[in-house]
């Protein structure tokens, strides 16, 4: 069986493998900045959509393909990209995803046209497949001791939670200040500083054993996967389209004196979009029978059957869903309806990211001591009381009012769910599968954060749609300003009880399913020497 092979600056192994990497929390601190490249890089580019398309002349319809890009094939790589990390070593998977990842961002940031920024972003989404469960990977075999080990996930788990909120923050001020392309090229000195830096510092670790790939899987999971995302994604846009039409008919009907109002059709009604729903849905179910008979498969079963895996990556699916309801929306908020600028929305995000860090310092001391179920769902439940907070905000509240202590108790929850979150999908995995099992976990967030956009974005289309339906039929004027801000407000409250909804649902399955005890944590050999 393979090992992480320990090595000094020269290149010579200078430990015995069972011996812990001596230099294992630098190369955390190495494996931290592309970590943080990937979970910024799904935010960044948000703010900067309106001056970027305007640059480019992208229209509205196609604009939501420079986010859509690059989840498409980040999220349907992602099982494939774990199990290159397995079997062609953890190091160089994360070495060439970070270059490829670097280059595509260079492309990116010199984009003439659509055509060449969504390709870049498709680059940046499929490298980024390959980097991100490496990374993971890479971090469950260099800490086997639980309390480090608890230690070196609270770092990745302030990433997580917190990178969204960064992102923002950086968008914003790179759009604002400097130009959208910089959103792209801030990318290039950070991977470039990681890989030299990796190549001298973070060792190599395989997976033992045979090490032949399962195409057949591959392809059908890659496809479904990437099938379910756009369904859901063409929910999304297919209820954003129709309000925006029936919002026009009912403005142009009401100046005519008509008291006719049309209802804007649901985006479920896209027969399309349930095509490509239902057809990954086949598709997977497809994979689940393959991998089942394959003798080397690409997910091995025993990977999700386990009851404490399963129960973590099926709330980290509900977790991915609802927090697309706090920083989609609540970004919107700010800058839709308080008129704050790019720079001040990414400010106001902060607080979540404040949360993060507070809580997941505190996770990574308490998981050794209580286990991970009591913080995964006190975590569910204190984030979805910070989204429960947020859907009493109104047109003209205060910031101090309801956005900051809902954005504290979200952070806090979210620093609370994704250390033990991360620790409890990963342990035990063995080090044959350490990297298909952090992949299993990231695509469980892509998929939820997929759906959790569709249904969100639906349910907050048909509360504007509604509002703006009755404000007219009441006899508002459909040029007041006013009725579009508060229907909008109406649309994001709504999509914040939905997402508190789901998180709630995701500390139930936590307390239901997730068994697994401070005592239940491996000792420290329990992943290196395990296969």
């Amino acid at each position: 069986m393979t090992d992480p092979e320990h090595t000094t600056a020269a290149g010579a192994v200078d430990a015995p493998a069972d011996a812990p990497y001596e230099r294992r929390w630098l190369a955390l601190g190495i494996i931290s900045m592309t970590v943080l490249l990937v979970v910024l890089d799904a935010t960044i580019v948000n703010i900067a959509l309106p001056a970027v398309s305007s640059d480019l002349d992208i229209s509205t319809a196609s604009q939501q393909w420079i986010v859509t890009a690059y989840t498409l094939t980040f999220g349907g790589f992602l099982l494939l990209g774990g199990r290159i990390a397995d079997f062609a070593g953890r190091k160089r998977a994360y070495l060439a995803g970070a270059a490829g990842f670097a280059l595509a961002s260079a492309l990116g940031g010199v984009a003439q046209n659509e055509a060449m920024l969504f390709g870049a972003r498709a680059l940046q989404g499929a490298f980024a497949a390959l980097l991100a469960p490496a990374s993971l990977a890479l971090i469950t075999v260099l800490f086997t001791e639980p309390k480090e080990r608890a230690k070196a996930f609270g770092v990745y788990g302030a990433l997580a939670g917190g990178g969204a909120a960064i992102g923002l923050l950086l968008g914003g001020v790179l759009t604002e200040y400097a130009d959208w392309r910089w959103c792209f090229w801030v990318n290039l000195p950070i991977a470039v500083l990681a890989i030299v830096l990796a190549l001298r510092f973070v060792p190599e670790s395989k997976a033992p054993g045979d090490t032949s790939y399962d195409i057949p899987g591959a392809v059908l999971i890659t496809a479904g996967l990437a099938s379910i995302v756009y369904g859901f994604t063409r929910v999304a846009e297919a209820a954003q389209s129709n309000a925006a039409e029936a919002r026009a008919a009912n403005q142009a009907a009401q100046q005519q004196g008509s008291t006719t109002l049309v209802s804007p059709e649901s985006g479920w009604a896209d027969g399309l979009a349930w095509v490509f729903i239902v057809g990954g849905v086949v598709l997977v179910a497809l994979f689940v029978v393959l991998e089942l008979r394959t003798r080397n498969p690409l997910l091995p079963m025993r990977i999700v059957l386990d009851r404490n895996r399963g129960g973590a990556y099926l709330t980290s699916t509900l977790v991915g869903a609802g927090l697309i309801g706090a920083f989609f929306f609540l970004s919107l908020y700010f800058q839709q309806v308080l008129g704050y600028t790019p720079v001040q929305a990414g400010l106001a995000s902060l607080p979540t990211t404040l949360g993060v860090f507070i809580a997941a310092g505190a996770a990574s001391v308490l998981v050794p001591k209580i286990g991970p179920r009591p913080l995964m769902i006190a975590g569910g439940l204190f984030a979805a009381a910070g989204l429960f907070t947020l859907s009493f905000v109104g047109v003209d509240t205060e910031f101090w009012q309801l956005p900051l202590p809902g954005e504290l108790l979200l952070g806090l929850g979210l620093g609370f769910t994704f250390v033990p979150l991360s620790n409890l999908a990963l342990v035990g995995a063995g080090a044959r599968d350490a990297g298909a099992a952090s992949a299993m976990l990231n695509a469980t967030q892509q998929v939820g954060a997929s759906i959790g956009t569709a249904v969100l974005a639906s349910l907050s289309v048909a509360a504007i749609s509604s509002y703006t339906a009755d404000a007219l039929a009441s006899g508002g004027d459909p040029r007041d300003p006013a009725i579009g801000l508060e229907a909008q407000v109406e649309g994001y409250t709504t999509a914040f009880t939905w997402a508190s909804g789901l998180l709630v649902i995701g500390a139930l399955v936590s307390a239901f399913l997730v068994k697994a005890t401070k005592e239940d944590l491996p000792a420290e050999d329990a992943v290196v020497h395990a296969g």
